[in-house]
């Protein structure tokens, strides 16, 4: 069978080869009404993009990488579905691969996208330690780096949450509630974001005489981590309440609590993180840290495509503001 050509889905669109081209790689402006004629001739006949030969023409490909540490944490999930769809509307195809939350991984993943010759990349590091291909230091690839910023004298832009005034915000609204015993379940308290929400959760307590948070921490499994918090919960005095750093610490929380057949919020109250629906579909809805998702994604994103445009901006570092969402698994104490 004939390969199908760009001419020949010019000729049947009436458009030019220019035009043609322009749909595909986005690289210029075309009008709906020249796209859709171009689309319905390409379908008509199965025409496929030569990727490989675009990549050639030009260096790189209309593609971007992005780098999470799993895919079992629903905010990674959910900032990658966000990130495919900005980059469709765009024209860009995107390689999502994921570092296992293991260094030596993370460069293996990382060598193996960079052989794609990506236009640029989104990461979220596997540890503080940015590695070298992410530092901006290497081939000038446009790098954008998102939540796992551990390190401050970095060349690429940055988007991060104010995890400190997050985790301020949580300890808040557990002491206006009369909580004075609060308990933190931590999954690596040495990753910068769940450091700093640490920090806002006892520097709020501290500043109100509260007696400093007990700090346990879960790993990254929810089931091992449902083991380690039911084991300290029999073995410790309970808390009155419970700060979860992620949304994979509040599943283990839950389900700690659960063997422990401790209710919530009669027997300990719970702050949960990250907000997604199953927080809401609950006997007991909960109240939870909820990270701008959407915002996250959309500024990435943006700086992202400024510095494949060539934007000659300084470097920036984006800091958005989470927000608490009050609901029904605080107790409010005499």
């Amino acid at each position: 069978m004939t390969k199908v050509t760009i001419r020949e889905v010019a000729e049947r669109a009436g458009v030019s080869i220019a035009t043609v081209s322009n749909v595909f790689s986005g690289r210029k402006l075309v009008t709906e009404e020249l796209r859709a004629r171009v689309q319905e001739a390409a379908h008509a006949l199965s025409y496929q993009v030569d990727r490989a030969a675009s990549q050639l023409k030009s260096g790189r490909a209309q593609v971007v990488g992005v780098l999470v540490p799993n895919f079992n944490d629903t905010f990674f999930t959910s900032l990658v579905s966000r990130i495919e769809q900005l980059a469709a509307e765009a024209h860009y195809q995107v390689i999502v691969v994921s570092s296992q939350d293991d260094q030596g991984i993370e460069t293996a993943r990382l060598d193996a996208l960079m052989g794609w010759r990506p236009s640029g990349i989104i990461a979220i590091p596997a540890t503080n330690a940015v590695p070298r291909l992410l530092s901006g230091e290497v081939g000038g690839l446009p790098i954008v780096l998102v939540d796992r910023v551990g390190q401050s004298d970095l060349v690429v832009d940055t988007v991060t949450v104010n995890n400190h005034a997050a985790g301020w915000s949580a300890a808040q609204h557990l002491i206006d509630c009369g909580h004075r015993s609060i308990a933190i379940a931590s999954s690596v308290s040495a990753f910068r974001p769940i450091h700093d929400r640490i920090r806002g959760v006892t520097d709020c307590c501290a500043s109100q005489g509260v007696p400093a948070p007990r700090v346990v921490e879960v790993g990254l499994s929810h089931e091992s981590g449902a083991e380690i918090l039911s084991e300290w919960l029999g073995a410790n005095a309970h808390p009155t309440a419970i700060v979860a750093m992620t949304n994979v610490t509040t599943l283990a929380t839950l389900s700690a609590l659960a063997r422990r057949g401790l209710e919530i919020p009669d027997a300990i109250s719970l702050v949960g993180f990250d907000d997604y629906t199953w927080m809401t579909a609950r006997k007991v809805p909960l109240t939870a840290v909820r990270q701008p998702l959407e915002q996250i994604a959309d500024r990435a994103w943006g700086r992202l495509m400024s510095r494949i445009n060539g934007s000659p901006e300084a470097r920036e570092d984006i800091v958005l503001d989470a927000s608490l969402q009050l609901r029904s698994s605080v107790a409010r104490l005499a």
